[in-house]
């Protein structure tokens, strides 16, 4: 083993600050546009302050800088540490990092302005577009290339994921976004009608299936063993996990179109897909769960691994609820009500945030040259403070959604509508100002992270990149 030959955690740590940059960036405006739904005034009346326009931004915000830099520093040290071989391209990845830089600011200055295809996580518009995929295959290349070039005959299962995820979404985001450009700031969708709504959810799901889903199981299949200090419960079930999700996720787009112009069959194989899709995601959840075997003491005094396991209860929790809102029957309920936005944030914050947010902390101190975080009773802190933001949160969204869906529906004896819709929004607002001080207390724990990382990393010595001689697949 060459000793001499060193890891490159320069890219890594560049996106593990910028993951906690990015998500106080994110949290915030999700706090401001959701204030903006109990006080419109909020908006000032000025257009670039419209929740129309901050709505886009939040979730590209979140999903793409946010999710997308720790996406980037976590598989770029993955790969490293379990192929046993620096990144393939060092000029690659840093293009990486400064690309996808560019594609965040682009997005935070076009969309306010108004620029938007008006596709959901697919607002940008052509120019952007373009910037992606030129730093999506050149993410491949120095991933795929790493994998090519490692110096371990088996590719560990976490891998497996951020590989699929990868690979994925090129295809995703390459077949929605194709569109005929008419200037700089505005294009048309190369589909019509209902082709291009089937187009866009077979997107959208997938950008959660995949995105959102299989690239955040790489970081769990790698640092959830890494900080419980225990092997993976099954490696034979994180392959079945594996297989199975990936095959089913594809199908599963059309129950966002429920009850529109999508043909019944096509609705119902989503329904079908959403429903079967529990049975891997709830495998993959139990075999995280039970990585804790004979080290669930060590949930008592280790913060960053309660931000781990718990982030698998809402996982399970999500994975439980998707398919269950996806029957058609349940979906008549649920559909355009603020059910959904509580299901989509149960697995935004307590999954891909929480998931995300330990895996940050265990790899800042490494990368600082630190043996841990400044502060472990601040880690501690922001985990309590965020679980009960979380809750607040989609407790009330739950609550809302359902009371919406009920209200909308009731008729009396004539025929004619209980409620009007004025009424239910008004019913609604108490759980808006609820929702708002759950999304504040989960900002507040964003700045809690945001400070104990500036700490650890200021002044923090080299990190040993030097690959270890007794370096495991999985080490």
């Amino acid at each position: 083993m060459d000793t001499a030959l060193n890891y490159n955690y320069k890219v890594v740590k560049q996106f593990a600050i910028a993951t906690v940059v990015w998500g106080v960036v994110g949290m915030l405006v999700g706090v401001i546009i959701a204030a903006q739904l109990a006080w419109p005034a909020l908006n000032l009346d000025i257009p670039w302050l419209t929740y129309g326009r901050l709505r886009p931004l939040h979730t590209n915000a979140v999903i793409f800088a946010f999710g997308g830099c720790a996406l980037f520093a976590t598989s770029y040290y993955v790969v490293q540490r379990t192929c046993r071989v620096r990144l393939f391209s060092d000029t690659l990845a840093a293009l990486t990092f400064w690309g996808w830089q560019l594609v965040i600011v682009a997005a935070a200055i076009s969309l306010p302005l108004g620029f938007t295809q008006g596709k959901e996580y697919a607002e940008l518009e052509w120019p952007i577009d373009l910037l992606i995929a030129v730093v999506w295959v050149s993410y491949a290349v120095v991933f795929f290339g790493t994998l090519i070039k490692r110096k371990t005959s088996h590719i560990y299962v976490a891998n497996w994921f951020f590989g699929a995820f990868i690979l994925t979404v090129a295809i995703l985001h390459i077949v929605n976004s194709a569109a005929m450009p008419a200037t700089m700031t505005k294009s048309y969708s190369a589909y019509t009608g209902v082709q291009d709504a089937m187009i866009q959810w077979w997107y959208g799901h997938n950008a959660v299936g995949f995105f959102l889903t299989a690239g955040f199981l790489g970081m769990m299949y790698y640092f959830i063993p890494m900080q419980a200090e225990r092997p993976v419960y099954s490696y034979r079930l994180s392959i079945v996990h594996f297989w199975a999700l990936i095959f089913t996720y594809m199908w599963a787009g059309p129950h966002h179109l429920h009850y529109t112009a999508l043909p019944d069959w096509a609705q119902s194989i989503g329904m079908v897909f959403s429903l079967i899709l529990l049975a891997p995601s709830w495998g993959g959840m139990i075999n995280g769960i039970m990585t804790l075997s004979g080290a669930w003491h060590k949930l008592r005094s280790d913060p960053i691994l309660k931000f781990l396991i718990v982030s698998l209860s809402f996982y399970g929790m999500s994975t439980f609820e998707g398919p269950m809102m996806s029957i058609k029957t349940v979906n008549a309920l649920s559909h355009y009500t603020d059910w959904t936005v509580g299901h989509v944030h149960s697995g935004a914050l307590g999954w891909v945030g929480f998931i995300s947010m330990g895996s940050i902390y265990y790899l800042l101190p490494r990368l600082s040259g630190k043996k841990s975080m400044w502060s472990t009773q601040l880690i501690e802190w922001h985990f309590w403070v965020a679980t009960i933001g979380i809750v607040l949160y989609i407790a009330s969204m739950w609550i809302a959604g359902v009371m919406q869906g009920l209200m909308w529906r009731a008729v009396n004896s004539d025929g004619t509508l209980t409620y009007s819709f004025v009424e239910s929004v008004k019913a609604t607002y108490p759980y808006y100002v609820i929702r708002v001080s759950g999304g504040a207390l989960y900002l507040i724990g964003m700045l809690m992270m945001a400070f104990n990382s500036y700490k650890t990393v200021r002044g923090g010595s080299p990190a040993d990149t030097r690959i270890p001689a007794l370096a495991g697949a999985h080490a």
